[in-house]
Formats: C-alpha cells, structure tokens, sequence
C-alpha cells in the first residue's frame, strides 16, 4: 500500500493506492496551526474508514505547495507510520524534461499530475487542474514539460464577487443548465459558470494555435468533472490524476535507489 498526499493552499489531499489502483480519497482543510499528532489523527481515521490498517502502508509520498505545513505533516507520517517520506522536489526522478525558465519554481502538484497524464493518457497532453487556481500545463509528445498558464480558480473568483459586493450572496457553484438567470442567484450562477467555462475554452483554443499540436485535454480538480460534462473541449476527467501521477514517481525513487 502506498500514501499519496498532495498539500495544496486550499486542502491537503490524501489517496491510498493499492498496487497502483486508489482505494480511498479525503480531503483536510490546509491549516498551519495542526500538530503532527492531529494530522496523525485524521490518518488514521481515513484508514478505518477505508478498511486498511497502518501496517499495510510501505511507502510514502507527497507533493506540496505549502512550506509551513510541511515540518508537523512530515513529523506525522514518521511518528505514525514509522516511514520516511518521498517529497517530491529536486532531485526526486520525475521522468518529465522540465524546460521551464526555472524549473524548480514549478509547483510540485503540477508535475504530479503531468506525469500522471503523460504516463496515462499519452503525449502532447495539455492538463488542466481546477483547484484555488486554475493551471495549464502543456507536455510535449516527447514528455517535455514546455510552457503552462496560471489563472484564478473558480471557487476564488466567486469569492473575490460575493466578497467585494454588499448585497450579492454566496451561491452554490455548479452548471446552472441556463444562462438565462431569471433572479439574482440563478444570474451569478449563470455568470460565473459560463464566463469561467467560456476562459477554459478560449485558453485550450490558444493552446492548439500555438503549439499546433494535437494533444489530449485531461483535466482533474474540484470542479473539472462539472465543467468537462459542459464542453467538448476537455477529453477526460481524472480525478485521482494526482495520487496516480505522485505513484509513479514514488516508484522511479525506488527504482532509482
């Protein structure tokens, strides 16, 4: 058994993956203030729940975007598991030629799941994880990582409106099935689905102008599975893209030790 953990701004997410398949999600608000025996806490909580016991875990790894967090979930893994994690960083074997300006400044979740999406769906792949922000990243067919997009996520854009406007409320995030909205939720619903959705298909179209390449569109990401049902313009939906990507990495580090 192995435990993926990518510890993203908004959540820190956890996968148990048995032999490569994932047998269990969870999710953790990202807080700086938790001790390594709370996180250690909710592990093992998530692992009763799933039906598999400490014991059973050989491997660790985890991706993360979130340094003050780092030290106590670390500190959990070792005090609970008694294993010492894979973080992946420099010099972690990815398999991706990363031919960023730098590129150790690229987020480790977003190598996560580009490995994930090469080794799974092929190159060039472009893939597009929705979460607080929304990235693109475009992998050549030759596993190059060139060039990616950073824009603001759905959840935070809808936060910036309801939160900088006195008298619109918060309202469920999701495809509204019309832009016609008739009453004031329904047309910050409609607004802010469709202009999003509208920004995810004008940036995949200039994707393909400017590599003029055919590639594959895997998204992953909170909201991705809503938004691939309304466009043609993404092929597939993953959502364990990330813990799926973090094993195959996991599995180079052993390898190459």
């Amino acid at each position: 058994m192995l435990l993926a953990v990518d510890i993203g701004n908004t959540n820190i997410s956890v996968g148990f993956l048995d032999g490569g398949t994932v047998v269990g999600t969870y999710r953790i608000t990202t807080k700086n203030h938790h001790t390594s025996d709370e996180y250690a806490l909710m592990l093992k909580r998530f692992m009763a729940m799933s039906g598999v016991r400490p014991r059973e875990f050989d491997g660790v790894v985890i991706s993360s975007v979130v340094p003050k967090v780092m030290h106590a979930f670390r500190n959990s893994i070792v005090k609970f598991l008694g294993l010492e994690p894979v973080v992946l960083g420099p010099g972690v074997p990815t398999g991706l030629d990363v031919r960023m300006d730098n590129p150790k400044a690229v987020g480790a979740d977003r190598i996560a799941d580009s490995v994930g999406a090469y080794a799974l769906y092929g190159g060039p792949v472009l893939v597009i994880d929705f979460g607080t922000a929304t990235t693109y990243d475009y992998v050549d067919a030759h596993g190059s990582f060139c060039a990616g997009a950073i824009g603001i996520g759905m959840q935070t854009a809808a936060n910036a409106l309801w939160g900088q406007t006195a008298q619109l409320p918060e309202v469920e995030l999701g495809d509204p099935g019309t832009v016609m909205g008739t009453n004031t939720t329904a047309a910050m619903r409609a607004g802010l689905f469709y202009g999003f959705l509208g920004g995810v298909e004008c940036t995949i179209r200039q994707f393909r102008r400017e590599t003029g390449a055919d590639f594959t569109v895997v998204a992953t990401g909170g909201l991705g599975g809503i938004l691939t049902h309304a466009t043609a313009a993404i092929d597939v939906y993953d959502r364990d893209l990330i813990f799926k990507g973090l094993a195959i990495i996991y599995a180079r580090q052993r390898h190459k030790s």
